[in-house]
């Protein structure tokens, strides 16, 4: 079956440099081929870490292509393909998929407030319109809606439904679909912070936003919990705890975008609704790169 793609370890939600107002294609490529030596198992563009709200179809379409030429098969691309619109969802995810992607990342339907059905209706339209592993981002923070375990539970029984981010926050919640789904049903934490804990209760590794300043020390984490490290990856979680609070302070993608900055890596520029971090959370962020030892002062 397609959705038996194995998705694994450190794969980052991936930011969208802009330089200009415009799409930097030539840093973001950069920044991909960074991910990959760095060790980053996957790679997610246009979630919304890379601002997908605010990118036209064309952008979007341009940001996916990039990744994947970019990726060269190196590591897979899950490429974000999620609307609140199911038809927009479905024109984007057949996108990705004609582009090369490993496979789709959709997010529950926000602000709409549909029901369990209306979910449930909302992914089959997707799967029933690609061949390639369809991830469903749960997310009720920011969607409003919380999928059910009961209704990721049916939606697993369609053929190219491989698993889930979990942003509920909700450590718990892991067990719970694993008891309800088996093992094979795909689980990846949507909290930097929690993905050990998800790990510990049987999750296959992590989305993260944090990857995209630190992703040799991500990787490091997953790769240290899978190889039965678990002193050793705690250690990792220590250095990492305060960027993960600090990158969160506001705006995911704007701490992603500021620290990146400090590496050199990409500007700090994003579209409006957003602006980019104020002084005071470019300090505390600043202060865990060091305790990271990312940066030297």
């Amino acid at each position: 079956m397609a959705r038996r793609a194995a998705f694994k370890g450190s794969m980052t939600a991936l930011v969208t440099p802009f330089k200009n107002g415009r799409v930097d294609h030539e840093a973001f490529a950069a920044l991909v081929d960074w991910q990959i030596a760095e060790g980053s198992h996957g790679l997610v563009p246009v979630g919304t870490t890379g601002e997908s709200p605010t990118l036209s179809h064309e952008e979007h379409h341009k940001v996916v292509e990039t990744c994947i030429a970019a990726a060269k098969g190196r590591v897979p691309v899950i490429a974000g393909a999620g609307s609140n619109n199911t038809s927009e969802a479905v024109d984007l995810a057949r996108h990705a998929e004609r582009a090369g992607a490993a496979g789709v990342l959709i997010v529950t339907p926000y602000y709409n407030k549909p029901n369990q059905e209306g979910m449930y209706q909302h992914f089959k339209a997707v799967n029933d319109a690609v061949g390639i592993p369809i991830i469903v981002y749960n997310i009720p923070p920011r969607s409003v809606v919380d999928l059910s375990v009961d209704t990721m539970k049916r939606l697993f029984e369609l053929k190219n439904i491989a698993g889930v981010k979990d942003a509920t926050g909700n450590v718990g919640r892991i067990s719970m679909q694993r008891q309800a789904m088996g093992e094979d049903f795909l689980q990846l934490s949507g909290d930097d912070i929690t993905a050990l804990s998800c790990m510990a209760a049987g999750a296959h590794g992590c989305i993260s936003v944090v990857s995209n300043v630190a992703p040799r020390l991500s990787a490091d984490l997953m790769e240290r919990w899978f190889a039965g490290d678990a002193a050793g990856a705690l250690r990792v979680q220590d250095r990492l705890v305060p960027l993960h609070a600090g990158v969160f302070t506001e705006a995911g993608v704007t701490g992603a975008k500021y620290g990146l900055s400090l590496l050199g890596r990409v500007g700090e520029e994003v579209r409006l609704p957003l602006v980019p971090s104020t002084d005071g959370t470019k300090k505390i962020i600043r202060a865990a790169m060091v305790h990271a030892g990312l940066l030297n002062s």
